[in-house]
């Protein structure tokens, strides 16, 4: 059966009056299954360290997508997506509308859309990451980099953020730019959900918001540039969260300011193309460990990582080395957001190479290995399909032995629709 007719059947049963728009609507069904077999591994918190065998979906979905032309060279454009678990069926987490949803206009002066999407930052990860099995499953190259693995209210920097408006620039001579806020705020739905099991994070915001963050005025903000021309691809990107985290204090909360920027380049000779990558985080954390002290210290983070892509026969090789340098800057040692600890011992490396080999155009097979490189006190995990290790060890306990250091082979399959 046709797709768009699909597509319209899927809509009608949706809401009628998608159904009525799509006699005039462009409207297409479309969707991507990417499920792998892996083997995993990394110290427990008891000294163990077994292999795993587990089956994973990456980031699979099914959505519904449309423009309509309002005339004068402006159209309306509308995205309704939701994750598919491929592997297990999917969660109540996982409903209608949990993946890129939004309204907009479109025209020559560009695109604006209002919804739950990826900041402009996530877009440069495509630029040095392993684009041939689509940046996602353990394979994903934002393990460090962005501590993707954090939703935003815990400090990532690579999360889908509900709440949201954006603005994309038309391309001028292979330049384009874009900017996005996310309100943060409740509207009808807070994933607020009750007291953190970190009694310094009492209020949990999530990646959409909650009635605590808007009364707070929390947001987060980010602008990113690309530039796509010939061989040539670059991109810097800075991206803020203002009064998205805050620690308990006596008497009420401190709110705290995070920011990351990166830079990032490839260059295509044909027979390879190098890609590197530079970034830098900064979270706010408490100057000491009094819950009376509303002053705020800097923990800060510096990451390099250079890729390689390379046509090997009909497909593709992808090769990574990424370094995330020990935390620094006026924090306290064992300070902590997420993996990223301050002191010493606190860096990460992230070794990776996977061979992408497609079956058509629209089915590929894929293989590769993944490693992160913990010193002792760092506690960095897997982004996509995260897999629990050790993470207690930090610079004020140095008889605690050391954290995990999670790896895995990965065998999958994708194929899109």
């Amino acid at each position: 059966m046709n797709k768009k007719l699909v597509a319209v059947a899927v809509a009608g049963v949706l809401a009628a009056p998608l159904a009525a728009q799509a006699q005039t609507a462009n409207v297409t069904l479309y969707g991507r299954l990417n499920v792998d077999y892996e083997l995993v591994n990394g110290r427990q918190a008891d000294g163990s360290n077994p292999t795993v065998s587990r089956l994973s979906s990456n980031s699979s979905r099914l959505g519904v997508r449309g423009t309509e032309s309002l005339g004068g060279g402006l159209n309306a454009i509308f995205q309704i997506e939701q994750n598919v678990s491929g592997d297990t069926g999917n969660s109540s987490t996982s409903g209608f509308a949990s993946r890129e949803t939004f309204v907009g206009l479109q025209g020559g002066w560009g695109t604006f859309k209002m919804g739950k999407f990826l900041m402009p930052y996530d877009d440069l990860h495509p630029i040095f990451g392993n684009v041939p099995t689509y940046t996602t499953s353990i394979l994903s190259t934002a393990d460090l980099w962005s501590q993707g693995t954090l939703s935003k209210f815990g400090g990532g920097f690579d999360a889908r953020l509900g709440n949201s408006l954006r603005y994309d620039s038309p391309v001028y001579s292979g330049f384009n730019y874009s900017a996005q806020v996310s309100l943060r705020d409740s509207s009808g739905f807070a994933d607020n959900i009750g007291p953190s099991a970190n009694a310094a994070n009492p209020l949990l915001g999530g990646d959409n918001g909650d009635h605590a963050s808007e009364l707070r005025h929390a947001y987060v903000f980010g602008i990113a540039g690309y530039y796509n021309n010939g061989p040539i691809q670059a991109g810097i990107g800075y991206e803020r969260n203002v009064k998205v985290r805050n620690y308990a204090v006596t008497g009420g909360t401190v709110n705290a300011d995070d920011y990351a920027v990166t830079v990032t380049g490839a260059y295509n000779f044909g027979v390879i193309r190098p890609a590197l990558v530079y970034e830098r985080l900064e979270y706010e954390v408490p100057q000491t460990a009094a819950t009376t002290s509303t002053s705020l210290a800097k923990l800060k983070r510096d990451f390099w990582g250079i890729s390689a892509t390379a046509p090997i026969g009909p497909g593709a090789l992808y090769a990574f080395f990424g370094d995330a340098l020990s935390g620094k800057g006026s924090a306290p040692d064992g300070s902590r957001v997420g993996g990223l600890t301050k002191g010493t011992d606190t860096k990460s490396q992230q070794w990776e190479v996977s061979y992408t080999y497609p079956l058509s155009k629209r089915t590929q097979v894929y293989a590769g290995y993944v490693k992160l490189n913990n010193d002792r006190n760092a506690a960095y995990t897997f982004n996509i399909n995260s897999y629990t290790i050790n993470t207690s060890c930090t610079t004020s306990q140095p008889t605690c032995g050391s954290n995990g250091k999670p790896q895995g082979i990965v065998l999958g399959m994708i194929h899109l629709f």
